[in-house]
């Protein structure tokens, strides 16, 4: 896999047009002044998160005894499930915050940004890629890094798009995760049986 289809596919994964509505929400209560540092600080504790997820990768698949077919099979079905819940969201969302308390963490670090289902994507990528761990850095750093561009515009993002743009551009990234999730599976069933 080459740089920028795992880092198109991670950033599909992180989902930031899908995630502005939440975050907008989760931020609204906190001062103005304080919203960037409260995003900039949780945008770099995700980073630090998929960094270690990548790196530990192996020694965390070969500590479980899981083979790489598995997390394949298994992320495929992850991903999917994703994919289906971008494609036809659910009404609400719940963020475990109370109103005016600032996120540490978690929501907007974990799992919003880093969540499992990028975690299960970086396991995957590094230990089927083990040799290419420089590449899928950069990987990550990419797709990271237009997360951070959407979510610390996300003003402009909400007003240029509105909410039914934001709805719409979702829907599209969950097709295409749809088509990512499958070869997936279908990677995992072939290295199973071949």
């Amino acid at each position: 896999m080459d740089i920028l289809a795992a880092a198109t596919m991670l950033f599909l994964i992180m989902d930031p047009l899908g995630n502005l509505p939440i975050v907008l929400s989760i931020l609204k209560h906190i001062d103005k002044k304080r919203q960037r540092m409260v995003l900039v600080r949780e945008l770099l504790f995700a980073l630090a998160i998929l960094m270690l997820f990548l790196f530990a990768g192996k020694g965390i698949m070969n500590f479980l005894q899981v083979q790489p077919e598995t997390l394949s099979i298994s992320g495929g079905i992850i991903l999917f499930i994703i994919a289906i819940k971008m494609i036809f969201p659910s009404a609400g969302s719940i963020t475990g915050l109370a109103a005016g308390e600032e996120p540490f963490i978690v929501p907007l670090a974990i799992p919003m940004i880093a969540g499992p289902s990028v975690i299960a994507a970086l396991l995957l990528l590094s230990s089927q890629h083990p040799d290419k761990l420089t590449e899928l850095s950069i990987a990550v750093l990419l797709a990271w890094g237009a997360t951070f561009f959407i979510l610390m515009f996300y003003g402009l993002f909400h007003k240029l798009l509105g909410e039914r743009g934001l709805k719409a551009i979702e829907r599209l990234m969950g097709l295409l995760l749809v088509m990512i999730s499958t070869q997936m599976f279908l990677d995992g069933v072939k290295g199973y049986l071949g």
